[in-house]
């Protein structure tokens, strides 16, 4: 997903992780990088490269994150603009962020039906679709092999309005390929590097309700599917963007039953794209702040009863107003610092949850 960012203020970044520093006292795991590793965790963010150019926040990301993601640059968009042409700039750029602060890095994404360069559109077809899917992994993964954590090899395949058999999202990929598809896009990138995590990566399957169960059903069954098919896969994405309401208890019954039938299929889980959206609480700043730090650190206290959850990441370390064209989903979105590079009381929740795991 895209979005912008909206910073305010300006600190100094020794002034700033002094001031966030004294909110995070909790001992010798007081930031989210340190409570994660004492629990067999990985716990991280998002990264915008405009980020990298900010010495406030990257202050925050290397103290706070032990593992980034690409927020936009490795999607084909940006980083195969042309037919015969890659460009692994900011990608690199961000790849060299992570190994100079000791951080693991993931890969966000490698088949999406969205960020596609209008070139993909035009020259795709049945013929060659396989072919243009699997050289585009082959090269990427490769260029990356050996030096990232994990691959949302995937994104967001389920799409149960499309009204297709199956659940599957009638993206330009299922049009050309059908389901196999997925089968290329695994195999390409354990191809071009196997030693990398291969993740499938999708949304709605946290909350309760019957839209989410739905959405459940339909990936424990794609699982199973990849799992009989023989497709390399070791790990599902939770996106986890969650919603803070007042007229509503969160129910995670449905999410424990997921998390089982994973565990089943000895997939591990990454929380991928941590947030909550405040937009539906009153205007009162504290409580709206308090309100989706209590929703977070619930999840996060649900989630991490599980074993084989071994990421939690979040949308970006700080707090935002829009996700830009997405009309549906603008709003404000709680994370860990705010607009002010301020902590949040959500990133207490979250080391409380992380050290009680």
């Amino acid at each position: 997903m895209q979005r912008r960012l909206f910073l305010k203020g300006s600190l100094g970044a020794t002034a700033l992780a002094a001031r966030w520093s004294s909110a995070c006292a909790f001992g010798e795991s007081g930031t989210l990088r340190a409570a994660a590793a004492t629990r067999n965790v990985l716990a991280g963010s998002a990264v915008s490269n405009s980020q990298l150019h900010n010495p406030e926040v990257t202050a925050i990301l290397a103290e706070q994150c032990g593992i980034v993601v690409a927020e936009n640059v490795m999607k084909w968009q940006t980083i195969h603009p042309e037919p015969d042409h890659y460009d692994f700039t900011a990608g690199d750029e961000l790849m060299d962020f992570a190994t100079n602060n000791g951080m693991l890095l993931r890969g966000h994404n490698l088949c999406w039906h969205e960020a596609q360069p209008p070139w993909l559109a035009s020259s795709a077809t049945q013929d060659n679709a396989g072919r243009i899917l699997a050289q585009h992994i082959r090269t990427v993964v490769g260029h990356y092999a050996g030096r990232v954590h994990s691959w949302d090899v995937v994104n967001e395949a389920i799409e149960l309005d499309d009204g297709r058999p199956g659940g599957l999202r009638d993206s330009l990929w299922l049009k050309l390929l059908g389901e196999r598809y997925i089968d290329i896009a695994f195999h390409a990138a354990a191809q071009a590097d196997p030693k990398t995590l291969l993740t499938y990566n999708d949304y709605g399957l946290e909350e309760g309700g019957p839209w989410n169960d739905a959405r459940r059903a339909v990936a424990i069954r794609l699982l199973r599917w990849m799992r009989q098919n023989q497709i390399p896969i070791h790990a599902i994405g939770l996106q986890s963007h969650l919603t803070a309401r007042y007229d509503e208890l969160p129910n995670w019954l449905g999410l424990h039953g997921f998390l089982e039938r994973v565990a089943e299929l000895k997939l591990q889980v990454f929380v991928t794209e941590l947030d909550v959206n405040d937009t539906d609480l009153d205007g009162n700043i504290q409580k709206r702040e308090k309100e989706a730090a209590w929703l977070c650190q619930d999840y996060l206290k649900n989630v991490l009863k599980h074993p084989h959850v071994t990421a939690v990441l979040t949308w970006g370390s700080v707090s935002y107003g829009s996700y830009g064209s997405h009309d549906a989903l603008k709003g404000h979105r709680a994370l860990p610092f705010d607009e002010n590079l301020k902590p949040t009381p959500l990133l207490t929740a979250m080391l409380k949850a992380l050290q009680k795991r």
